[in-house]
């Protein structure tokens, strides 16, 4: 079968372009095509234009896929790449989430030159981060830590750190590996320390629902075992409204046909903190995830979710 004209929207950052790159790669070899003969499209979205403040006092996740969502629903690009941690918990109508690349490494990375663990940093020592989930972990390690506003790329935030402009981050090991960066990392956060974010480490690729030919081309790349992971973290946060004002963590792991799934929502200071554990049959990967997101609701005090 043909591989059909396919162009591919992504942001300009270099780790979206790496995934970019990876993706149109694995179509162009499945395909049997030059991988020239699938269009890279840069799209700028909103969340790469503000740097300035946290996205959740801007509009949370959707600021990174907008511009995209619309590219695709308008016709001008067949599908897109994106971070799965990224994604919103809901689409735009007519477009949906066709699957995943094989899942890279999910954990955290620590980076600093102060210290190699985050326990071991001196004294009200600054963090800097935008995630609200890196911070509040942070917090319940170590609630003297002064939480600092970090964006930017994975390299901007790596220089901030090796420079000593702040005492460390913390950033995703799988973007450090896409990029080559992975040898700069001080040292690696156990999950079962510090959870990831849903979705950390996959690559979600989106398409329009009724785009037969995209969604057929795409089956030869698409790994069953990240997307029924990626399925149980997202019905979890669905289930709790995840946004980016809430520290949530999430993480499914995929062992034979069996599923099991931890997630975590957190107080923003980290001072309190409600976990889950579920597990069943991978083809239920929906019903778990959406199961422990209920579970935690049900034990939650009020206002506990921002």
């Amino acid at each position: 079968m043909a591989l059909p004209s396919l162009r591919i929207g992504t942001r300009g950052s270099p780790l979206a372009l790496a995934q970019a790159y990876e993706t149109r790669r694995l179509l162009a070899a499945s395909g049997g095509v030059n991988e020239n003969a699938i269009e890279i499209v840069v799209i700028k979205t909103t969340g790469d234009l503000i740097q300035d403040r946290a996205l959740s006092e801007s509009g949370g996740k959707g600021l990174f896929t907008r511009e995209l969502d619309a590219a695709q629903l308008a016709g001008a690009i067949d599908l897109a790449v994106h971070s799965s941690k990224d994604l919103p918990t809901l689409l735009p109508e007519g477009l949906a989430i066709a699957g995943c690349l094989p899942r890279e490494d999910p954990r955290d990375a620590f980076i600093s030159i102060r210290a190699h663990r985050l326990q071991d940093l001196p004294p009200d020592a600054t963090l800097g981060t935008a995630s609200l989930r890196r911070g509040a972990m942070a917090l319940r390690l170590r609630p003297d830590l002064k939480i600092t506003l970090l964006r930017g790329n994975v390299e901007t935030r790596l220089g901030k750190a090796e420079s000593g402009a702040i005492d460390a981050t913390l950033l995703a090991l799988a973007g450090m590996k896409r990029l080559g960066f992975e040898h700069r990392a001080t040292s690696i956060l156990a999950i079962d320390e510090f959870l990831p974010a849903v979705g950390q480490g996959a690559i979600a690729i989106t398409t329009r629902a009724d785009d037969v030919a995209t969604n057929r081309a795409l089956q030869a790349i698409l790994h069953t075992p990240t997307g029924a992971a990626l399925q149980a973290e997202r019905a979890f946060l669905t289930v709790l409204d995840g946004s980016c004002r809430t520290p949530i963590g999430g993480h499914a792991t995929i062992a034979g046909a069996k599923l099991r799934f931890r997630g975590l929502v957190l107080r923003p200071d980290g001072s309190q903190a409600l976990d889950v554990v579920d597990e069943g049959a991978a083809i239920d990967a929906e019903s778990i995830g959406r199961r422990a997101g209920q579970s935690l609701l049900a034990r939650m005090p009020a206002g506990f979710l921002a």
